[in-house]
């Protein structure tokens, strides 16, 4: 007789396992099942040996074939070979003898998918005509479709393993465009298909371009409203690395489709992280209408118009920094199938098609200028950017605007041309890839006898006072201002025949252009002399920079791998107490002390929006200079400016505060607003308190000698893309004179004038010490420097005291050289402005703020 007894001990998994004794009942039938069960079991094993082993002779044997005949929508290979071993060509195919139906525009339809199938079993058969190419053949998709007949966007991928490196120069586009322009049209006629290739295209593609319609690819249609979407993850906590994404807009026919991005905030950098537009559904280089990156102000919008019904819009992230990416609107348009005008009024102004938007592709415009048979007409460009990558400005051989048989393209500052009759036409050419901005133009109609009245005619046309006639400064933009000059007795007549300030003469600089006022000088004890006959400083000699300008400087040079030299007060000393011979080493993009550290501690300098390039003396750009400060002293509004040099920290005149009234040094009595643009309006600036004001111990208020201050904020400022830190130089930094600088503030735009409400800038240039200390009645200290043109119009007023004086560096950096001090009157003829020399007061400023 048997019993059951039950065991439970506990698993590795915290459960119970049973173990139960049979009875000899129980045992009998148990061996009836054991013999069900082993036949079970022989079977069992018989179906699972047979499907591994077809298994095994379809993964080997038959999936090669069906890889290369049967692609399916999505690439059938891992995708992460590195670039330079693949290959992917993309383009577009134009069919005949088919309509386009709605059901081609999405790839979830039946349609969609039937006719992509064709069409890709179509492109494999076409390669498997080349034995090379088809070698290394993955598989083709198409990615969409358009009207126009019916056109089809594809692109083709090749893998080609390390090991056959050599043929990757078999690839060409040549190879790919002929082989399938000469046989895919009779590939569609082998194999039956309803339709023909009219034409197809195909071209070198990078291979971060290639999506697939069940990837992150998105189809849009535009309407006459506007609709949006976002890069991934956008805003918060931003896209990912390694995103590739994809947005095929499509508008009605014979409409355009106008891009917009209220928001844009990726990384600055092209090679990693960038959005791409294309005028086609096809990312081809040849329809790419402009590549973008950075973060771009709200005065700055990117806004592309499309020259037909569809546009791509293609996002790629590389690079491990994270940010916010972007938003973008999208409406359908009018498409701009004529732009030729005719302008008959005196005056007037016309533009790009779309201004300020890119202007489309494909375009040939024509505006023919008619006035008075008895005037002449001055043409002046507002604005000028009609750039191309990598294309030579002297030929123009893209896009263009062309007056008078001269074509004009890149980006120009300054742009006037003067008819030589009544009558003046004005052509604008767009060819199919890369557009820009365009311009703004604005002419009026002028007496030939009379062009300028009160001022001097240029040659171009403009007119500018009769006081910048022959001052030795190409105001006119031709020259032509500082033709047939005869020199005052406080000029310097250069070889050129150009005239320049006799203050200029033997100052380091070349102003004559010719080197002819730096000929005949004699070179300081701490200078050295290029056989041009300039003088430079003693430690720019084989420094690795070419600072003369016939080289002399780095001609004989034995030492250029050793860059170490030994400790002076002018040369920069690394933490680890060796010295370089290099000049301005600090925070330039390029370790050059051993243990780094004229790398560490650059988080500065770097404006976070990205801007046009800076020209002239006028308004500031939002976020232009993220640095700049206004301080406000209890009601009065502005009072004087600083600069941010870190979270808690700005640096301003000593002058502001002064001793006459001990309100001026209460921190209580300031406040300070960082990131603001007008004084208008607060709402978006940083405003915080002043914790404490420190005036340097040795500032003299009758020579303003050491004119400086630090001053530590109650809370912290939040950097942003409006906010952000000044590089403050090494006390061995040398800004050399003629170095072009820009002072910015709220000052007065003319003496005793009132204050400007926007952040103003201008650029200026350092002025050699000797001549300064001369033009300031012998009143410079070594802590001083002069900057300004020295023509007068440009300089620092009243109200900017306290503000930074920058400079740029190579390394796209901006460094602090000066601080507001003082000036003889507001931007007066070789009247320039004094400032405190940051590079004397450096130590100063680290002992107070550890900065």
């Amino acid at each position: 007789m048997g019993s059951v007894v039950e065991f439970h001990p506990e698993d590795r998994n915290g459960r119970h396992e049973r173990v139960t004794f049979l009875t000899e009942k129980d045992k009998m039938s148990s061996r009836k099942r054991h013999s069900l069960l082993l036949a079970l079991l022989v079977i069992l094993s018989f179906l699972v040996l047979a499907g591994v082993a077809a298994f095994l002779i379809w993964y080997f044997a038959v999936r090669p074939s069906e890889v290369r005949g049967n692609p399916q929508v999505g690439p059938t290979k891992d995708i992460s070979a590195p670039s330079d071993q693949v290959r992917v060509y993309s383009g577009q195919l134009v069919l005949d003898d088919i309509e386009y139906t709605d059901s081609l525009g999405s790839p979830k339809t039946q349609g969609f998918r039937e006719l992509s199938k064709n069409l890709q079993d179509l492109l494999r058969d076409t390669y498997s005509k080349d034995t090379v190419l088809f070698k290394y053949y993955n598989t083709s998709v198409i990615t969409g479709y358009s009207e126009g007949s019916v056109v089809a966007y594809h692109w083709t991928r090749f893998d080609i393993p390390s090991s056959n490196s050599e043929d990757l120069s078999k690839f060409t586009d040549s190879r790919v465009t002929g082989l399938l322009r000469r046989l895919i049209r009779q590939g569609g006629v082998r194999s039956g298909l309803s339709f023909t290739v009219r034409s197809i295209t195909a071209s070198l593609t990078d291979p971060r371009m290639t999506n697939t319609p069940d990837s992150c690819l998105y189809t849009l249609r535009a309407t006459g409203s506007k609709q949006s979407f976002t890069s991934p993850g956008y805003p918060s906590p931003g896209y990912p690395n390694k995103s590739r994404c994809q947005w095929q807009i499509r508008a009605s026919k014979g409409k355009a489709i106008q891009l917009f991005f209220p928001d844009f905030d990726v990384e600055d950098d092209c090679d990693n992280d960038f959005v791409s537009i294309y005028d086609s559904l096809s990312p081809e280089e040849k329809h790419q209408l402009t590549q973008q990156c950075g973060n771009r102000p709200p005065t700055n919008n990117l806004e592309v118009v499309s020259s037909g019904s569809v546009m791509l819009v293609s996002f790629i992230s590389d690079s491990s920094f994270q940010h916010p990416g972007f938003s973008a609107e999208y409406i359908e348009i009018p498409r701009n199938t004529a732009c030729d005008q005719v302008l008959t009024d005196q005056s007037g102004n016309f533009s790009s098609p779309h201004y300020p938007s890119f202007y489309p592709p494909n375009l040939d415009c024509n505006w023919t200028i008619k006035v008075p048979e008895n005037m002449k007409i001055r043409l002046k460009f507002a604005m000028f950017r009609v750039r191309e990558p990598n294309i030579d400005i002297s030929d123009c051989g893209k896009d263009y605007v062309e007056i008078m048989s001269q074509k004009y393209c890149g980006e120009r500052s300054l742009l006037a041309v003067a008819s030589t009759d009544n009558t003046m036409v004005v052509k604008f050419h767009s060819d199919e890839s890369f557009t820009d901005k365009g311009f703004l133009a604005v002419y009026n109609a002028y007496d030939p006898q009379n062009p300028c009245p009160g001022q001097f005619a240029c040659n171009t046309g403009l007119c500018v006072k009769t006081t910048l006639r022959c001052d030795g400064w190409n105001d006119c933009g031709d020259m032509s201002d500082e033709m047939d000059c005869k020199c005052g007795e406080d000029q310097f007549k250069c070889d050129n025949g150009l005239c320049k300030p006799k203050y200029w003469v033997c100052d380091q600089v070349n102003d004559c252009g010719d080197g002819s006022d730096e000929k005949s000088c004699s070179c300081g004890t701490d200078q050295w002399k290029c056989e041009s006959g300039l003088c430079i400083d003693k430690n720019k000699v084989c420094d690795g920079t070419q600072d003369c300008t016939d080289h002399s400087d780095e001609a004989s040079c034995s030492n250029q791998g050793s860059p170490t030299v030994a400790c002076t007060e002018f040369t920069y000393k690394c933490r680890n107490g060796v010295c370089l011979s290099k000049s301005n080493p600090e925070c330039d993009n390029s370790p050059d002390c051993a243990d780094g550290s004229d790398e560490q501690d650059c988080n500065c300098g770097k404006r976070p929006y990205k801007h046009n390039r800076i020209v002239g003396g006028t308004n500031a750009d939002v976020g232009e200079w993220p640095w700049q400060v206004s301080l406000h002293f209890k009601t009065s509004g502005h009072t004087c400016g600083a600069s941010i040099i870190s979270e808690r920290w700005l640096v301003s005149a000593a002058h502001c505060f002064p001793t006459s009234n001990s309100e001026y040094r209460n921190p209580g009595s300031w406040l300070t607003y960082s990131g603001l643009y007008t004084q208008l309006d607060y709402s978006s600036a940083e405003s915080r308190k002043l914790k404490s004001i420190t005036v340097h111990p040795n500032y003299n208020s009758f020579t303003f000698d050491n004119d400086v201050a630090v001053l530590e904020l109650s809370d912290p400022l939040e950097f942003c893309s409006t906010v952000y830190p000044l590089c403050l130089p090494d006390a061995t930094h040398t800004f050399p004179a003629g170095k072009s600088c820009f002072v910015t503030g709220w000052g007065a735009l003319a003496e005793s004038g009132s204050l400007a409400n926007i952040l103003q800038k201008a650029e200026v240039k350092i002025i050699n010490d000797t001549v300064c200390d001369t033009m300031m009645s012998g009143e410079v200290t070594s802590r001083m420097l002069c900057s300004g043109y020295l023509t007068g119009g440009v300089d620092a007023c009243q109200g900017d005291s306290g503000g930074p004086l920058v400079c740029q560096e190579s390394s796209g950096r901006w460094f602090q050289s000066g601080i507001v001090s003082w000036g003889d009157g507001c931007a007066r003829r070789n009247k320039p402005g004094v400032y405190s020399r940051v590079t004397q007061l450096r130590g100063w400023i680290k002992e107070q703020t550890g900065i």
